[in-house]
């Protein structure tokens, strides 16, 4: 606290002393100006007697010894003024700095609802105001989503820790328990931790998508989505949807890892949410500068206002074909959080029909600090 108010006085002290220094030198100008013309005056008056026939006028007059004495007092008395009427000028441009600096410190302490709200004039400490009042807003928003992914997140762990904690409490409390109940008691308990196991891959990997892109090669989007669907083909066979893929060859810059997942939780939110006999269309293709990864699905009827929400973590619609919701609501948030990493372009639209198409388009060509 000491040295922060240091520091201000410190400002304050080299505002006023620049100001003083330019109303000092301002003055010392003006005496200059009206010393140099006055001097000359007494340089040119003649020395002799003055002539017979010219008429002069008496009259107190002004000595150089006298000129240069008064303009010396002049310099002194201007110190002290200067001095104060820089003070003054400095507390009055840090006034607002120091009303902003004050507001800052409260906000900072807890009260992000609160803004800055600087009015007229507009100038440059105005301007700084708006920028702080906007790094605020956004500040607080990603605190509330940190807030509330926190406690969903806590919420959709805890839950299959209590079944498991039931499952065995059941399993212990039944004194006629043979080896096919503990076996079956067991094999659950290894599914809620499966359950619970992908749950914190997720999460691992949307965490890692929003710390953002740290490796850059050069791949192909083709090759990543045709490995994907090689290992998706039994899953969507088993559930009766059938993927057709349209690859042309899609180059651009990224990390392979983060994009393949990217990829992957496309391809799984299409065949999980979808219906029997229902289709998965995965196109790459390259357009001018950019290139798309676009995946259609069929589906259930999404509302349009509800298409947004879907790309927030843990925000889920309730699927028809199940009565229940599937997944954990987070592969859409992997897929926003990765394609603003590599600075993609998300596209999104709710098909009449049902389902979703989803087109992410990434800069074509390799990264400018890749050779």
């Amino acid at each position: 606290m000491t040295t922060r108010r240091l520091a201000r006085r410190s400002l304050h002290k080299r505002l006023a002393l620049a100001y003083a220094a330019g109303i000092y030198a301002a003055g010392v100008f003006v005496l200059v100006l009206v010393d140099i013309p006055l001097a000359s005056i007494q340089a040119a008056r003649p020395n002799g007697p003055p002539s017979s026939t010219t008429v002069t006028e008496t009259g107190p007059g002004i000595s150089l010894p006298q000129l240069l004495a008064g303009s010396a007092v002049a310099l002194v008395v201007l110190i002290p003024i200067a001095l104060a009427l820089g003070w003054y000028v400095a507390g009055r441009f840090l006034h607002p700095l120091r009303a902003i600096t004050a507001t800052a410190k409260i906000i900072s302490a807890g009260n992000l609802h609160r803004r800055l709200d600087l009015g007229e004039p507009t100038d440059e400490l105005t301007e700084l105001g708006h920028t702080l009042d906007d790094l605020f807003a956004r500040l607080e928003a990603s605190f509330d989503a940190q807030r509330h992914f926190v406690a969903n997140a806590s919420h959709e762990l805890r839950t299959p820790l209590a079944g498991l904690r039931t499952l065995l409490e059941v399993a212990l409390a039944d004194p006629d328990a043979d080896t096919d109940t503990l076996r079956s008691a067991c094999q659950e308990a290894l599914a809620l931790g499966a359950h619970q196991e992908r749950l914190v891959h997720a999460l691992l990997t949307l965490a890692t998508s929003e710390r953002g892109v740290t490796r850059w090669d050069t791949l192909d989007l083709a090759h990543i989505v045709e490995g994907v669907l090689a290992s998706r083909r039994d899953q969507a066979t088993e559930t009766g949807v059938d993927l057709a893929e349209h690859l042309a060859p899609a180059v651009t810059a990224g990390d392979p890892k983060l994009i393949e997942s990217l990829v992957a939780n496309l391809i799984d939110n299409a065949i999980r949410h979808n219906h029997p006999d229902g289709h998965v269309e995965i196109t790459t293709q390259t357009s001018g500068t950019q290139v798309a990864l676009t995946v259609t699905n069929t589906g259930p009827v999404i509302p349009g206002d509800q298409v947004q929400r879907l790309f927030q973590p843990f925000q889920k619609l309730a699927s028809h074909r199940h009565g229940r919701r599937d997944g954990y609501g987070l592969g859409l948030a992997i897929v926003n959080a990765v394609a603003r990493a590599h600075h993609a372009t998300l596209t999104t639209s709710a098909r009449p029909e049902g389902g979703l198409s989803i087109t992410v388009r990434f800069a074509h060509g390799s990264h400018p600090d890749l050779p």
